[in-house]
């Protein structure tokens, strides 16, 4: 008996999970086809002295953040110093693509983000090693990026740490870490989100199988609707190709009348009418409910010149 509780127990370890003071969190938000992705932990005020001056003895921009080693009275965040911008493990940030912050480069890829905070200014930091506890191990030659950005002071209180994520147009996003009175804003941009997504699309069709006319066609219309027109002349042909296939195997009402659909919004009207007609009368035949489509193209029909 003792022999087996010992094996449960060993094999159960590290899968506890207890409560934390300072909570885990997340937020995350797509630009365009971005995800940017803040995954931190969330520790309160409790009525403490958050901000403030360090001790005056303190030279460089090492952590002072260690509960176990802080003097009484000393601010929680002093200022100068790095901070893991939470509690426990330090903030991680995460980007698909490579983005611009505040205008300046970061690579695709994952981060550990730490700041310097000031009363006038703060450094926001990020570091290439990710999943750091906290900001004690941090090394500032891992540094991919340092930004500078201006804090405010707000009326309204914002008792447990919390980042913000806004869309703040097509192809950006204001950040906004949040805590007590301070609030502290920098930007998330990528730089072309048309060039971006048309370059996923490529990827996309280059992989998809044979007979699948959605992934092009769809990238297609993107590509049209962006005034991106040799790609969408060169994915309608593909997306046009694939219900061929399809249609080898099954001729039905259906897949007729996506590839009328399809030649359609390829812009070959004339060749989308003669299918469109072959689609009515193969669903009439085969009893389908064709009278919305039929319909639409007598509509299409009535505009030809």
């Amino acid at each position: 008996m003792a022999a087996c509780l010992l094996v449960v127990s060993g094999s159960s370890f590290g899968q506890l999970r207890l409560p934390r003071a300072s909570p885990a969190a997340g937020v995350w938000q797509t630009i365009g086809v971005t995800d940017v992705r803040i995954i931190y932990n969330r520790p309160a005020v409790k009525g403490r002295n958050i901000w403030g001056d360090p001790p005056p003895e303190t030279k460089g921009e090492a952590t002072l953040d260690n509960q176990n080693a802080r003097q009484p009275g000393m601010p929680i965040v002093p200022y100068g110093h790095v901070w893991r911008t939470g509690a426990n493990e330090a903030t991680q940030f995460e980007i698909t693509d490579d983005v611009l912050v505040n205008g300046r480069p970061l690579p695709a890829g994952k981060y550990s983000l730490h700041t310097i905070p000031g009363r006038d200014e703060w450094t926001i930091i990020f570091n290439s090693i990710a999943n750091q506890w906290g900001s004690f191990n941090y090394d500032p030659s891992k540094d991919a990026l340092r930004i500078t950005a201006k804090p405010t002071t707000v009326r309204e209180h914002q008792e447990w740490l919390e980042f913000r994520i806004e869309p703040s147009g097509e192809n950006s996003a204001m950040v906004t870490i949040a805590w007590e009175k301070v609030r502290v804003p920098f930007t998330v941009e990528i730089k072309d989100v048309v060039a971006l997504a048309l370059a996923r699309a490529r990827a996309a069709i280059e992989s998809a199988a044979r007979d699948d006319w959605q992934t092009p066609f769809n990238a297609a219309n993107y590509a049209k609707q962006n005034n991106a027109a040799a790609d969408a002349e060169k994915w309608y042909a593909r997306a046009l190709s694939a219900i061929d296939a399809v249609l080898k195997t099954k001729e039905n009402f259906q897949n007729l009348s996506r590839k009328a659909n399809l030649l359609l919004a390829a812009g070959e009207r004339d060749k989308a009418i003669e299918i469109a007609d072959r689609a009515i009368a193969r669903g009439k035949a085969d009893g389908e409910n064709v009278s919305q489509f039929e319909k639409r193209f007598a509509e299409i029909k009535g505009d030809k010149p």
